[in-house]
């Protein structure tokens, strides 16, 4: 089901988003459930597909113009922690390049002991705390055997405590298949990487768009293909202990899960197929996501890029133990992206150079 709004909502910060301060992970969680696309997953579930479009993306790009919506929006990703962008007549924003996609919520979990390098915060081994993630694609395209991108973003609480009342601190991570798309049948068999490969010209008609994308995010941050990871191990960290952050991170669904049989399926209905049976609201599997991280890698080329990455091992695991496809998660939910460190393990190396607005 296609559906076009032509509601954009405030695509740069907003006093609200510059006030932002923690997270309550019960706050999130209700207002994602709170308008469902459906009563019961399962029953009639017809979700709605929402286009991405170069004329939507370039709006404002000239100087003429109003201001670049697409290059506010990357701007107040990285400068901004909020949560929930409800805006002012508290219908969210319209999300630029990802906007079909289902919220997860379980935890986040590392391993008591590894083998190599110690990490800091919640790499650390035995560390456990509550993560909300949003599965998503770039860019309209939702359904297997096409080309799309799929992605998953999260956001980390220091507390295993569902109903905690402090906002707390969080960490994110981006992770993404192919910038340019691949034709993955199943989530099953996806690699999200926080440096993903980009090959453009899967993108077919829709390659101005990557180019515009690619232009705005590198206005915003000085290296736009990578997510550092800095912000998990730093979150929970004592004061006064160096930072020890792993440079690349890979998640993949355990070898345990099923496949979700069915042709041309929406990914959504894919993901909450892994949790729900259809018609039946209380979830009863569990999707889980293992987390591989590596020290050594290196990136090839500019316009097609191949991240050649060594040494990957595994860590530990992300649990999701329940799921929603709604309205909120689509307009509302919000997930920032770190700033660009030179040394990823030094807080004073952070780029100051990009303007906030």
């Amino acid at each position: 089901m296609n559906f076009d709004p032509e509601f954009n909502g405030p695509q740069g910060a907003t006093p609200d988003d510059e006030r932002a301060r923690g997270s309550r992970f019960a706050e999130v969680r209700d207002a994602v459930f709170a308008n469902t696309y459906y009563r019961t997953w399962g029953c009639d579930t017809r979700l709605p597909v929402y286009r991405v479009s170069l004329r939507r993306v370039l709006r404002g790009v000239l100087p003429f113009g109003r201001r670049w919506g697409f290059l506010q929006a990357a701007r107040r990703a990285v400068n901004t922690r909020a949560d929930l962008r409800w805006g002012p007549d508290r219908r969210g924003f319209r999300r630029l390049l990802h906007p079909n996609g289902v919220c997860l919520f379980g935890t986040w979990e590392i391993d008591p002991a590894y083998d190599g390098a110690q990490y800091t915060g919640y790499f650390a081994p035995g560390s456990k705390g509550l993560v909300v993630g949003r599965y998503s694609t770039c860019c309209t395209e939702t359904r297997r055997g096409r080309w799309r991108s799929l992605s998953l973003v999260g956001r980390i609480y220091p507390t295993t405590d569902r109903k905690h009342r402090d906002r707390l601190p969080t960490a994110s991570f981006i992770t993404q298949e192919d910038i340019g798309g691949k034709d993955t049948p199943f989530i099953n068999d996806a690699e999200l990487r926080n440096a993903p490969d980009t090959t453009p010209h899967r993108r077919g008609w829709a390659l101005p768009v990557l180019l515009a994308t690619g232009l705005a995010f590198r206005r915003a941050n000085p290296f736009p293909t990578i997510r550092q990871l800095y912000e998990i191990a730093e979150l929970g960290k004592p004061e006064g202990v160096p930072t020890r952050t792993p440079i690349f991170m890979r998640l993949t669904v355990a070898p345990g899960q099923p496949r979700i049989p069915g042709d041309d399926l929406d990914f959504r209905h894919e993901v909450l197929g892994q949790i729900y049976d259809p018609g039946y609201p209380i979830p009863l599997r569990t999707l889980t996501f293992e987390i591989q991280v590596a020290d050594r890698g290196h990136a090839r080329g500019v316009f097609l890029q191949r991240v050649r990455i060594e040494g990957w091992r595994t860590i530990g695991r992300i649990v999701f133990r329940e799921a929603a496809a709604s309205y909120n998660g689509d307009f509302v939910a919000h997930f920032p992206h770190p700033p660009w460190r030179a040394d990823p393990d030094d807080p004073r190396s952070v780029d100051r150079t990009r303007p906030a607005r």
